[in-house]
């Protein structure tokens, strides 16, 4: 190849071709647990979150939910994935290793948004909420107008199982209980069904059985057959943690993601660049800025399967 800017500007065209078909052709199955927000500026504070709302007769004078701001800001951060091309393999035609490399670097922009909403879920029992404690905690706190305080608990420790009717009502039973239980600030009844089981590989078999299978591995009937879909996460680090999420809620999700600039194909292709005289190297890759968030806790029941 001659290498010129003509020639340049096409090659860095194929290759963010490359990229955007390979960045569109990823699951999005991060979305069925995330809200997004876009963010307009370096951050977003979410004092909105600090407040459930719901509905209440009207009699007297308006309840109002006052919002905390600044107790919960977040920052906006930055992403990047880089590749060199050598001037020489311009110059030899040895373009396929650069389309695989813009190929895998499209997928991992696609992933980006996942592995943000998943790291969010693998520090869940320690990351704090808007409420300053864990996201997954049996310290969540609501004082209602005449101050009493109501504690509520949105994190188990049983191993998820389906061995027997106990076992399955200990694990997946409990989480169920606990998200129909959680009531507002008021003590009135959220009214929430779980829909979702999100599991590691290592319990993707027992996920299948509750949500599908009409009996349990001890051959009793399965009460809960239907009741979720299941979700099985490979980058979830935990092999016995596993959560049960609120999905069915309109855009309300249990998690956040912040977006302030989408993954973007950018390139650096001048002659004239220090880098091409001093090292024969054109670049090109991608850049984001966003960044994760806890959502409403109690539209999420989360077990680290130890109990």
């Amino acid at each position: 190849m001659l290498v010129n800017g003509s020639a340049i500007r096409s090659v860095f065209t194929g290759l963010s071709t490359q990229f955007h078909n390979a960045l569109v052709a990823v699951p999005t199955d991060y979305q069925a647990t995330t809200m997004t927000v876009p963010s307009n500026g370096s951050g977003v504070d979410y004092a909105w979150l600090s407040r459930f709302p719901k509905m209440r007769q009207w009699v007297g004078d308006k309840h109002i939910k006052a919002l905390a701001l600044g107790n919960y800001y977040v920052k906006n951060l930055d992403w990047e994935t880089t590749i060199a091309v050598d001037r020489n393999d311009l110059e030899d035609d040895q373009l396929g290793i650069y389309n695989a490399q813009a190929q895998m670097a499209g997928q991992s922009a696609g992933e980006l948004y996942g592995d943000i909403i998943t790291s969010l879920k693998n520090a869940a029992f320690t990351g704090l909420g808007m409420d300053g404690v864990a996201y997954y905690s049996d310290s969540h706190t609501l004082t209602s107008a005449d101050g009493t305080v109501r504690t509520q608990d949105n994190k188990l420790t049983a191993a998820l199982s389906a061995a027997s009717l106990s076992a399955l009502v200990g694990s997946y039973g409990a989480a169920r209980q606990a998200i129909m239980g959680f009531t507002d600030e008021e003590g009135q009844p959220l009214g929430l069904m779980p829909d979702l089981l999100e599991v590691p590989p290592a319990l993707e078999a027992v996920a299948l059985i509750i949500a599908n299978a009409d009996k349990l591995a001890d051959d009793s009937p399965n009460p809960f057959r239907g009741t979720c879909r299941v979700q099985v996460n490979p980058r979830l680090t935990s092999s016995t943690a596993w959560m049960l999420h609120v999905s069915n809620r309109g855009a309300i999700k249990p998690f956040v993601l912040q977006t302030r600039k989408a993954p973007t194909f950018v390139s650096q292709t001048s002659m004239e660049n220090d880098d091409v005289f001093n090292r024969r190297e054109y670049k090109f890759g991608a850049e984001a800025r966003a960044a994760g968030a806890y959502g409403f806790w109690q539209l999420s029941v989360g077990s680290t399967g130890q109990g």
